[in-house]
């Protein structure tokens, strides 16, 4: 298909961000969704796959269309699948099995959470029930909640985001309505996004017979979630304080002190092998026996925003997924203009193509409060709720800009994000 032109400038979108470091008494966290070496399967792909976002990425292999002048793609990634796209055209750039479905372990919880997102504000507070953490898997990644510990939605977001906690995922599944109701939930919504590799058994991305998901879906997911403001201030968040266990002194005083948590993706903190990417916003790791180390991020450089998703590497060394997407998406940034796009990304059932120019698009961005909004929003990680991350802007001026980005949708199948993100050093 040829190259999609760009009928936006990108200087009409402006980011500001703003990375807190908090000196906080850190207290032992459980488990979490980390990369370790596990058995990977000898599947091969199947010959025929879906063909949904273009022909060539139902075929198994890699597809790329590179032009002249374009890098060749980095031979040492090893993962049975990944893609790389432009986030805001939808283009995809390069995949290998793009719609091979494998499991997703807790990639999954970016349709968890832009499925549930919405649904609550995050002021509110739930007492938690013995009920609510019935049925976390064996090994499961927590944050550590505690029953009869009332907690805010912001509080259980943090815990999803930056610990992949299995335990809060339930209580906010518990607060939907029950993980039976949600797990429903989500595949409607996975549906409706034209995720058809999907199938959701568990809302937390636990390995469970059937529980499938693809590099494209994932990267779909990842595109829905980051239009809405609290997905990207969740998902971009490198450190938060969490509340810890009530307790009661001699005198019958209670006191309840907060702990540290720290996000496991590695591109947002960096490790003892792998540096901060430069430009990451997000979004999302995951990690189980049968799934392996799963990635999907999505970073920014010059005015250019890129996802990239990454299932399970051959190649076990320690943090390889994150290696591994970060060769694709130094690619990606070099590449994006010179390339021919082997598919895209389509937008959603229930995006309105045939809305006047300048609607907003389903799955807009949030308001903060969990409820939806179309006016132009900022973000700012702040010390008052104790989270430290990547402060987000929009600003958007008169109406002319919002007719060019409700044009640039209908005319060109865009779904731009929002504004652009980026994370200073």
């Amino acid at each position: 298909m040829p190259v999609i032109k760009k009928t936006i400038k990108r200087s009409l979108l402006v980011t500001s961000a703003t990375l807190l470091s908090l000196s906080l008494t850190a207290a032992p966290v459980l488990a979490a969704d980390e990369p370790s070496p596990s058995p990977t399967p000898s599947a091969t792909p199947p010959a025929d796959m879906s063909t949904v976002g273009g022909a060539r990425l139902g075929l198994p292999g890699t597809q790329a269309d590179l032009g002249s002048g374009a890098p060749v793609l980095p031979k040492d990634v090893t993962a049975r699948s990944w893609i790389v796209t432009d986030a805001e055209s939808g283009a995809v750039l390069a995949t290998h099995n793009a719609h091979w479905r494998l499991p997703p372990a807790s990639t999954l919880k970016m349709l968890f959470a832009d499925t549930l997102l919405p649904k609550f504000p995050r002021t509110e507070r739930h007492k938690v029930a013995v009920t609510d953490l019935a049925d976390i898997g064996a090994g499961s990644s927590l944050v550590g909640i505690k029953e009869d510990e009332t907690y805010t939605v912001h509080d259980l977001w943090l815990g999803v985001f930056l610990r992949s906690g299995n335990d809060a995922v339930h209580v906010l599944s518990a607060m939907n309505g029950g993980v039976a109701q949600t797990v429903k939930d989500m595949q409607a919504h996975a549906d409706d996004l034209q995720a058809l590799d999907t199938r959701v058994v568990s809302p937390d991305g636990y390995d469970q017979k059937g529980q499938v998901s693809s590099a494209y879906d994932l990267t779909l997911f990842a595109r829905s979630g980051l239009q809405k403001k609290d997905f990207r201030e969740y998902c971009s968040t490198v450190r938060a304080k969490f509340p810890g266990e009530t307790k009661k002194d001699k005198k019958g005083k209670t006191s309840r002190e907060s702990f540290e948590i720290q996000n496991t993706n590695r591109l947002l903190t960096g490790d003892s092998d792998i540096s901060t990417y430069q430009g990451i916003a997000g979004v999302k790791n995951g990690n189980t026996t049968n799934a392996g180390a799963t990635f999907t991020g999505v970073a920014e450089r010059n005015g250019k925003v890129l996802l990239v998703t990454v299932m399970n590497p051959e190649k076990h060394e320690h943090n390889e997924v994150y290696k591994e997407a970060a060769q694709l998406l130094d690619w990606g940034f070099k590449a994006a203009d010179k390339v021919t796009p082997v598919g895209e990304l389509v937008p959603p059932r229930s995006a309105d193509t045939s809305t006047q120019a300048g609607s907003t698009p389903s799955g807009g961005p949030s308001s903060g409060t969990g409820r939806g909004s179309t006016a132009p929003v900022a973000a700012s990680a702040g010390a008052k709720d104790g989270s430290s991350g990547v402060g987000i802007a929009l600003a958007v001026a008169g109406g002319l800009l919002v007719l060019l980005a409700g044009s640039a949708f209908l005319v060109n199948r865009r779904w731009p994000l929002p504004d652009l993100m980026r994370r200073r050093r």
